[in-house]
């Protein structure tokens, strides 16, 4: 007999819609933001996102990730829409041909404010709970 499935998440994810949220990856070895994909899932604790190539598991990574415009009339774009963290690469799904899946574990917010502007931002919008 199979028992229920155990949730060993330890913060709730949230889906994004990945046209609208971009992200922006740096190998921490480069100076500068060199990959460009979307963001599929995010939560406080880490991402799902594509490229359109792969990072091998346990590569230490920053991203900048431009979360979407909330459906407030009085928000307007900018960097203050953009978060920017540290983590590590956690698992890679290069198995269809196209941009690659990947999940980041983030290990730290890179400025002051990130980490509220990300938790403000899944409290306020309409997003729909990842399964």
């Amino acid at each position: 007999m199979v028992g229920p499935a155990i949730n060993r998440r330890r913060f709730e994810r949230f889906s994004l819609p990945p046209m609208y949220t971009p992200v922006s990856v740096r190998l921490l070895t480069e100076d500068r933001f060199s990959l460009e994909g979307h963001t599929y899932d995010i939560c406080e604790g880490g991402a799902q996102f594509e490229l359109d190539r792969g990072l091998e598991p346990g590569t230490p990574i920053a991203l900048q990730i431009t979360l979407p415009m909330s459906f407030s009339a009085d928000e307007v774009e900018g960097p203050g829409r953009s978060i920017f963290v540290f983590g590590n690469v956690v698992w890679m799904d290069d198995s269809e041909p196209g941009p690659v899946r990947m999940a980041v574990v983030f290990s730290s917010f890179a400025r002051q404010g990130d980490r509220e502007r990300l938790l403000n931002s899944l409290t306020t919008r309409r997003l729909t709970r990842a399964a």
